[in-house]
Formats: structure tokens, sequence, C-alpha cells
């Protein structure tokens, strides 16, 4: 499983160690629990039969009992992220790697919600929205695009979060 965790230790906000977030999760009852860099990537096992979104908020309460904050939590299993990485629409080889991205939400936006924001246009940065992931391209820098998680929260009203592609080709890696 692998979960990735919304705006911590970004800025001096909202830190967890990396160190207290394996407790963390060990604590909830997930074993072999590994971090990658500190923007809140955890990969584990789950022997409970819980779904993503179960798994999900018990991670979201957990932190919200230990540190006081919210963060919302998405959580994809290894063979929904192996889907991810193998049905990119963008990842054709003509595309650099550096303008890959793909935004998890932590649920299926409502068709209507989905149908508001396909309707936007930011040409030449484009997404794919594919149940509860969105596909980007960004022709610039990640930081300079108008598809951030505010947007697609603001339009999808789900939680979300980013990362490089690079990022979701090493949670693969290691979630396998």
């Amino acid at each position: 499983m692998v979960a990735v965790l919304r705006g911590i230790n970004v800025g001096g906000k909202r830190k967890i160690l990396m160190a207290d977030l394996k407790l963390l999760f060990a604590g909830i009852g997930f074993t072999d629990v590994v971090t990658y860099i500190q923007s809140g990537n955890v990969i584990f096992n789950a022997d409970q039969p819980w779904s993503n979104l179960e798994i999900g908020n018990k991670i979201e309460q957990a932190i919200a009992d230990k540190y006081g904050f919210e963060v919302p939590v998405i959580v994809r299993s290894a063979q929904e992220l192996e889907h991810i990485v193998n049905n990119n629409p963008f990842d054709k080889g003509e595309i650099g790697i550096n303008q890959l991205h793909l935004t998890f939400l932590k649920d299926i936006p409502s068709s209507d919600n989905r149908l508001k924001a396909e309707s936007y246009n930011f040409e030449p940065d484009q997404f794919v929205i594919d149940k509860n992931d969105v596909f980007l391209c960004i022709k610039g820098k990640y930081h300079q695009t108008k598809l951030s998680n505010h947007f697609f929260e603001s339009k999808l009203k789900v939680p979300a979060t980013t990362r490089n592609w690079k990022t979701v080709l090493k949670l693969l890696e290691l979630s396998g």
C-alpha cells in the first residue's frame, strides 16, 4: 500500500518527522513501513480488510489525535499504482518526465463536478481525469500552473495531492 499525505513539512508548517510517521503507522497496525522523502509518502503493508478510504481515514484520525491538525491522506494499492503508471495518457515518449505529474484524489468525483473541471482550458497545460486520479502534463514549472491541488479540490469537491512523475515511479518501485 502507498499513502500520500497532503501538505506536511512544507514551509515549516505541519511538521511531522518521518521516523514519527513510521511509528504512527505501526501503531495503527501496519507493517513494513517505509517513508520516501520528507513530503509524506509512505509505503506499508495492511493486513486488515479495510478499503483505501477507510485506511486513509484511520491515518488522518491518528495524525489529528497526535498532532492536532488535519492532513488529507490518500491511499493506493501497489496494483492500483502499477495501473496508473501503465495508463498515463501523456507518457508516450515524446513528453519529458519533468512535465508529468499525478494528482491523487481521495475519492471519485461526481460526474457534474468532473464535467465542471473538464470545461476549463489552461493550455499548454493539460489534464485527464481517470476515476480518482488526474494525469497532468505541465509545460512549465508545476508551481506556476493553474492546475493545482486547489483547482482540483475546488472544482471536483474531493481532497487532492500531487506528486511529480519521478516520485510516482519511485513509489511504485518501493511498493513492489
